[in-house]
């Protein structure tokens, strides 16, 4: 099987800036949050994630927000987050009702926390290591 095929078979894959310490916060909140186990999580800055990124023809140093790869599409910013609110627990995942709200609008909250995410909440040299009890749902 082609490389292309298996990055066109992953699902539900969360792609996360890995040095940001508030979005590893957030992959944490989510692991800790979610219902079934069903998500995925790499780095953007992992060689799977540089190529989803490739792929979708986004740059490779690309970490201007949250990505979510489901069914072979790539959503960002709030969308991906309202998408990967779904697989939370209530009532975490009643985010999934601003999905309505225009990308336009609830993009505007989600820039303001990205432009200002390193100053605010820090970064780290590396990326995190993924919690033992769920090193296999982090790919590489």
């Amino acid at each position: 099987m082609g490389e292309h095929n298996k990055i066109s078979q992953l699902d539900n894959l969360v792609l996360y800036d890995g040095v940001c310490k508030f979005c590893n916060s957030s992959v944490s909140f989510v692991l800790d949050h979610e219902k079934n186990d069903q998500l995925k999580f790499t780095p953007l800055q992992s060689p799977l994630g540089e190529k989803i990124l490739s792929e979708h023809g986004l740059p490779k140093d690309y970490t201007d927000s949250i990505l979510f790869l489901s069914k072979d599409k790539l959503y960002a910013k709030s969308k991906a987050a309202f998408k990967i609110s779904k697989f939370l627990k209530a009532p975490w995942s009643l985010g999934q009702v601003f999905l309505i709200v225009p990308s336009f609008v609830s993009n505007v909250f989600y820039d303001v926390i990205a432009k200002n995410r390193y100053k605010w909440f820090g970064m780290t040299d590396a990326c995190m290591l993924p919690p033992a009890n769920h090193k296999e749902r982090f790919l590489e």
